[in-house]
């Protein structure tokens, strides 16, 4: 039986829109989605999923398209204006206070009050009957700073429901959960489906894609591909749908035993800007050859090692020795002569200057080299011939090298931070969530060279990843960390399930120090 517009809670209808400089986001898509049904919005980056949406939600405006809810054509200028007529949106980032409670965030900007002043009371009466009208099981009145990440992922929910969206677009919403908390918000949104809402899922994991949804709406270039039910597909064609060829969704890689230390890291400890320990005396090594990697929920130290290795923050204490050198006091500069590479988790804070060229971030870090350079000058010619590698062996969609990097989607950006870091001649590459938010073809470059710089080219890896398939196929052998600490030490990540990760980095389950072992 064929559907009617009935059937739809949205629909948009040949939706173009092209940027200013001439780019075509989006070409003349559709997308349905039905009253109570969880649908995918899947694409590499650059696709069209960011900008179709951003119009959904108001952030953007089109040159042509509908979008038609209920049944009735309307007009959504803005956030307002799409909160208005039901569509609530969720991003990747939270949007919150940390040092208020979760019931001061869920009704921030539709604040009850008794006279002139702000009724707390009625806030955490308002939030917690949203929160038992959707069965999240949550402490309105604690304090977000003290919530767990799944627990602040609900306040991000709630403060949609409580403005009663009938339609909710969810960003990437499982990025930096582990797969207890994933499950219990798969639990939730499905709850969600059962009370009528419809929830459009953006998400670059598609083994998520095909556990929790009905439908899915496949773009690439800016271009639909095609809508299909769920249970007609499965990860790999819907790979192939997305990037326009096969993907290798696993990784093989060799096992061997490295011996050489490239990093030796002797009981490190970090206290934060605000007196918080993100450390406590952590000691390990990493062996050309290998890639070592950390997992845990997000904020439990893994960023300040990264961190630490690669010179953006001092050591205070300890002792960090890269090719039997300690880093203690030395430059970036000088950190990176040494041999280490760092793809940074933001990308756009430290990964890129914005505003600069694919070439000039291609080679910001190497232009004082004498292979590009002609005495006191530039060697242009060898410069841009390098440069024109790079776009190629990393498949770099760009217009040209004097593109700006800020005009690239996000997965052209991260290949080139990748391609910099990459070709920079390292001993060691500290990756710090390299995949997060990037598609698959992206997602599957970029893993594949980590393991062959390791195993080909006897670099070591250092791999901070959220993402727990990833870490699990890509190290060798993996760190998880708790409240600064190592709570666990896996030499073969081959027999580790994603479940029993979840369980250390949730504090379920701990090693002792001699279950971890002496050689770390």
């Amino acid at each position: 039986m064929s559907d009617t517009a009935a059937d739809y809670i949205l629909q948009m209808r040949n939706i173009v829109k092209i940027y200013p400089n001439g780019f075509a986001a989006n070409k003349g898509i559709n997308l349905d989605i039905r009253r109570g049904e969880i649908h995918a919005l899947a694409g590499e980056n650059g696709a069209g999923k960011t900008t179709l949406m951003n119009i959904l939600f108001g952030f953007e405006d089109c040159q042509e398209g509908q979008i038609v809810i209920k049944g009735r054509s309307v007009s959504i200028k803005n956030p307002l204006d799409a909160i208005a007529h039901g569509v609530g949106m969720v991003h990747q980032h939270f949007m919150q206070i940390p040092k208020f409670t979760a019931a001061e965030n869920i009704v921030l900007g539709i604040e009850p009050n008794k006279g002139l002043l702000f009724d707390k009371k009625k806030a955490i009466e308002l939030s917690q009957d949203i929160a038992d009208k959707y069965h999240f099981d949550i402490k309105v009145d604690g304090i977000l700073d003290d919530l767990s990440i799944g627990q602040r992922q609900k306040v991000e929910l709630l403060k949609v429901l409580i403005r009663g969206v009938d339609v909710l677009i969810l960003d990437e919403p499982t990025a930096v959960l582990t797969p207890q908390e994933t499950e219990e918000l798969f639990v939730q949104l499905k709850k969600l489906k059962e009370n009528d809402i419809s929830i459009v899922f953006i998400s670059h994991k598609l083994e998520e894609i095909m556990q929790l949804c009905d439908r899915i709406t496949v773009l690439r270039r800016g271009a639909s591909v095609g809508t299909d039910l769920i249970s007609n597909l499965n990860e790999a064609k819907i790979a192939r749908m997305m990037v326009g060829r096969d993907v290798g969704l696993t990784i093989k890689k060799e096992i061997h035993a490295p011996k050489e230390k490239i990093a030796e890291i002797n009981d490190i400890a970090y206290v934060d800007n605000e007196g918080r320990r993100m450390l406590s005396n952590l000691s390990f090594n990493i062996k050309a050859g290998e890639i070592v990697g950390i997992a845990g929920v997000e904020g439990n130290g893994q960023q300040q090692i990264a961190d630490l290795l690669s010179g953006i923050i001092p050591v205070q204490s300890g002792s960090i020795r890269i090719m039997g050198t300690e880093i203690k006091g030395k430059s970036i500069r000088r950190i990176r002569e040494l041999g280490v590479a760092y793809i940074s988790e933001d990308r756009m804070k430290y990964g890129c200057a914005p505003d600069l060229s694919v070439r000039d971030n291609i080679v910001a870090d190497r232009i004082y080299r004498k292979e590009f350079r002609r005495g006191l000058f530039l060697d242009r010619k060898k410069i841009e011939q390098f440069v024109d590698e790079c776009i190629r062996d990393f498949t770099i969609a760009c217009d040209n090298q004097t593109a700006p990097v800020k005009f690239l989607s996000g997965g052209n950006i991260q290949k080139v931070v990748v391609a910099r870091e990459f070709t920079s001649g390292a001993r060691l590459i500290i990756a710090n969530q390299p995949t997060r938010g990037i598609d698959v073809g992206t997602t599957e470059m970029i893993r594949k060279n980590i393991v062959k710089m390791a195993k080909n080219d006897n670099i070591a890896v250092l791999l901070v990843s959220s993402d727990l398939n990833e870490i699990l196929e890509v190290s060798d052998r993996l760190f998880i960390i708790r409240k600064g600490k190592f709570v666990a030490h896996l030499k073969d990540t081959q027999k580790v399930s994603e479940e029993l990760l979840g369980e250390f980095m949730l504090g379920v389950q701990s090693m002792s120090a001699q279950e971890m072992g002496a050689e770390l």
